[in-house]
């Protein structure tokens, strides 16, 4: 790892806060690798987290009127408004395609196909558009540990930005692991509520690229808190990072998304995040509006 500039002078004039930072990235590195085996092995019987990345099953409830086939594929174009105060987020659109392969250890398999805009205000440039940094992302089935359903996941981007100077000129490996846990059922009327909490943590590195371009090395966490009712969702997301390239300096954002599903699988998503607290770290922005249109087949 490599630091530049003041940054290196305050890392050698405190060096207990560096080994910390050291041992506290690989304790998290050692603890994300160990579920990895245990997701090859898979457990069909194990339940899946209410994830994004992995969308709950129909619930044969008052709810709904008949149980629906688990999707296999996800389709997805997301238009995002944000402003540039952080290096690598920026107003774009993406389209996103997702597998649910069975019969395998994988629950999911993700591309990323994103198109950043030309112009850098928030509202951006959306017929302008340009190719990003490409990812792929896979999440391991869901195994049991400590009486919770955990889905490890491997994600890895690579600098396919044209021009580059949109997007952040390195490959990136990202592991990580999230859950989701039951917390309330009621009802309100005649609809019954489910409240879930769906925390994630996750460790981002820089393997390779262009010298010239800033490392990029960051834990973060998510801790949502969701809630289901008929066709609805409403989700509340506060997303802390610590950026180890910047001396353990933390960040955060807090996003609020709505989402309305209708018939044949489709849907729709609106959210709305904020800067919570720090400055430009990793993964995070100052304001940032996102739509999203998709359909499950």
């Amino acid at each position: 790892m490599c630091c530049h500039g003041r940054d290196c002078v305050h890392r050698r004039g405190a060096p207990g806060r560096a080994v910390l930072a050291e041992r506290t990235r690989y304790a998290i590195f050692a603890m994300v690798v160990s579920f990895v085996p245990a997701a090859a092995r898979g457990d069909e019987h194990a339940p899946e987290p209410a994830s994004e990345s992995n969308p709950p099953q129909a619930d044969p409830s008052a709810d709904h009127a008949a149980e629906s086939p688990a999707p296999r594929w996800k389709v997805e174009l997301k238009r995002q408004d944000t402003d540039r105060s952080t290096e690598g987020e920026s107003s774009k659109t993406t389209v996103r395609l997702e597998a649910y392969p069975s019969g395998t250890p994988l629950s999911m398999l993700r591309l990323d196909l994103p198109f950043p805009d030309d112009r850098t205000d928030f509202l951006g440039s959306p017929f302008d558009p340009h190719l990003g940094d490409i990812s792929v992302k896979a999440e391991g089935k869901a195994f049991q540990a400590g009486g919770l359903p955990l889905s490890p996941f491997l994600e890895l981007s690579f600098p396919t930005a044209n021009p580059q100077s949109l997007g952040q000129g390195k490959y990136q490996v990202t592991l990580g692991v999230e859950t989701s846990v039951p917390l309330a059922s009621f009802k309100v009327g005649a609809t019954t509520h489910k409240v879930s909490f769906a925390p994630l943590i996750e460790q981002g590195v820089s393997v390779a690229g262009d010298k010239s371009r800033k490392d990029i090395n960051y834990t973060k966490l998510e801790l949502g808190l969701r809630d289901d009712w008929r066709n609805y969702t409403l989700k509340l997301t506060l997303k802390p990072v610590i950026d180890w390239e910047q001396s353990g300096q933390t960040g955060a954002v807090t996003e609020l998304e709505g989402g309305v599903n209708f018939e044949r699988g489709w849907y729709v998503r609106l959210m709305l995040g904020h800067r919570t607290w720090g400055g430009s770290v990793p993964s995070t922005y100052g304001t940032r509006a996102e739509f999203t249109l998709g359909r499950m087949f």
